[in-house]
Parts: C-alpha cells; structure tokens; sequence
C-alpha cells in the first residue's frame, strides 16, 4: 500500500467536454457527488494531516517501471506517434520573438515529415500536437499563426505569477484575464508553493478557486512546482486542493526548478487523480512537464499513465507532455524507423 487513505470506488460516469472545464462538469454531472465531497473535505481539513505517502514504496514502483523492456519496431512508432499528439509544443523564453513562436506554429501543425508519415500510412490521421503553449504577451502571435496555417490547435498560456508565483492574487487573476482575452483557451497556472509549505490549506483552494474563475471557459492546469513542495506527502494534498479547487489537470512543474518530473511525483499525482476519480466520478487530466527530452522518456511516461489510469486517459483531453525539445528526438526516432539511417541536422524542420 503506498497510502493508507481509505479509497471507495464509484462507477458514476462523466466524461471531459470540449469546451467545457471540470469544474462546470463537475456542476452540471455530479452535483451530490461532488458538492458533497468538496464540503466533507472542507469542513474537515483534518483528514489533510492523516496523509501518509510511503516513499521507499513509491520510488520502488517507480524503478520498476523503469526496468520494464522497451517496446521496438512498430510498436515503437505507435507510442511515439501517440505521444506526439499529447504534446504542449511550448516555448517561454526570455527572447521569444513574434518569428519563433510562428515557426513553432507551423511545427505544432506539422509535428511529422509528410514523407515519413506516408510511409507509416498515418499521413491522413491529422497528427499533430496537442497545444501550443506561451507566455501571455506572445498568446496573439500564436493565436494569429495558428489561423492563417488554417488549424484548430489550441494555444496555452502560463499565468499567476508564472513560474514563481511570487505575485499578489490581484495580479494573477488580472494575468489570467488578459491572457484569455488575448484568444488563450488553454491556462497554465502556477500555485503559491509558501501556502503548501506552511500548511495553508483553505488558502491554496482559495487561490485557486479564484484562478478557476478568472479563466471562465478556458481549461485550466494547475502548476503544483513538486519540487519545490517539500515532500511526497505535501505533493498528494496540493494535487488533491487543486483538483477540489476545479482544476482541469495537474500538473507536475513548470521546467524552471532544480528538479522537474520525476517518476515518482507522477505516481503520487496520478494516485490523487484516481481517488479523486474513485469519490467524484470525475477524470482529471495530468501533465508532466519539465525535463522531458527524449522519445524513450516519453513513452515511459506513456506506460506509467496507462499503469496507473488507464487507456482512457492516454488522450490529450487527459494526459499533455509539457516538452520544448522533446518531439525533436521523437521525430529523429520515426525517422530511423522508417529509414534505418539517423537523421542529419539538415534533415528535419526545426521546432
């Protein structure tokens, strides 16, 4: 047992709707279920201290997973494509400019070479990344670009004082807000990591609540930074505040800390998802993010959704890869598989 929280499974249906965010589902779908839920466990934050996440448990499931044998030939291409499509094709520099993020566009559109997809017969499937994710000034490039290429690719911002949070609530709603009148239908927030740290729990569901609202009918993901909670234990309740709150995902981090996804931090997350799940009737999406580079990271992180969740949830209404230079490595890998060379530098567009 990795938590000992008592778990009841309920087989109350409630499936993700375009358009729609989680919390307006949970309203409309699960109203006792829900509301009665959230006010059990408002009422009584008390069930916050009996938390216990077993870590040596969880890093040997993790390594385990680790250890499994890595799928090859075809298979190997049916995973990588998979993950191309759950892919937020992100850039947050400092000097992003209105030209890179247009190029990045076009590569959203156009994840695959065309030739590479014909000869694995996928060329008519409509591949391409799951979202487009930027900072709030460049959200009307990318909307802009995303339109012209003729695409129905959603674009993502980062909000709330993104990455560190350090930003008074007026503000990151004020941030939200602009952001989704720039045309974002996808934010990313991040969540005060001071609150987690010192145990303000009604604080963080507030917080977020608020952002919730701010963002109307855009999806929200909520940035828990995992590494900068302390511990396994605070990464189970912040995932659970967060859901609580109407987050649409969670998500592990936002690339800029010492420490970003790991194996472990997804187990606990996606443990929280499925108790949620079991209590509400409700699916919450997951994100990892941060440190994602390589196309055999990818699919490890594809197996581990599919262990934990289920095949239902490797969609991207449900699981995002948050990657700037992954789908580099991803295509490198289809390419070897379709050529049996390695791709030269030239050979492949740039992200």
């Amino acid at each position: 047992m990795l938590f000992l929280a008592q778990r009841r499974k309920q087989t109350v249906g409630g499936q993700l709707l375009l358009g729609q965010s989680c919390f307006e589902m949970l309203v409309k779908l699960q109203p006792r279920a829900f509301f009665s839920f959230l006010f059990r466990h408002l009422k009584e934050l008390g069930w916050i201290s009996k938390v216990y996440v077993n870590p040596p448990a969880v890093v040997r499931h993790a390594e385990q997973i680790q250890k499994w044998r890595t799928v090859k030939g075809n298979w190997q291409a049916a995973w990588l494509l998979k993950a191309v499509t759950c892919i937020d094709l992100t850039t947050l520099s400092g000097d992003d400019t209105p030209s890179n993020v247009h190029r990045l566009c076009f590569k959203a559109k156009h994840p695959i070479r065309e030739d590479l997809l014909k000869a694995m017969d996928m060329h008519d499937k409509g591949i391409t990344v799951a979202a487009v994710c930027v900072y709030p000034a460049r959200v009307t490039d990318a909307v802009n670009a995303l339109k012209a290429a003729g695409c129905d690719i959603p674009v993502a911002s980062v909000a709330a004082g993104f990455p560190s949070g350090q930003t008074p609530l007026e503000t990151k709603l004020a941030e939200i807000k602009l952001a989704v009148q720039y045309g974002a239908r996808e934010i990313d927030i991040v969540i005060s990591r001071s609150l987690v740290l010192s145990g303000q729990w009604e604080g963080l569901y507030e917080e977020i609540r608020q952002c919730r609202e701010a963002c109307g009918e855009a999806h929200m993901k909520t940035i828990l930074a995992t590494g900068e909670l302390g511990s396994l234990a605070n990464v189970y309740k912040a995932s659970m505040i967060a859901m609580m709150a109407g987050s649409d995902f969670i998500k592990t981090s936002t690339g800029k800390e010492v420490e970003n996804a790991t194996l472990p931090v997804g187990v606990v997350m996606m443990r929280a998802i499925k108790e949620f799940y079991w209590q509400t009737g409700f699916k919450v999406g997951f994100k990892p993010a941060g440190g994602i580079r390589t196309a055999k990271e990818a699919i490890t992180w594809l197996m581990l959704v599919k262990e934990e969740l289920g095949v239902e949830w490797l969609k991207p209404e449900l699981f995002r890869l948050g990657a700037s230079s992954l789908l580099e490595d991803i295509e490198k890998q289809i390419f070897h598989h379709v050529t049996g060379s390695y791709a030269l530098p030239h050979d492949l567009a740039m992200a």
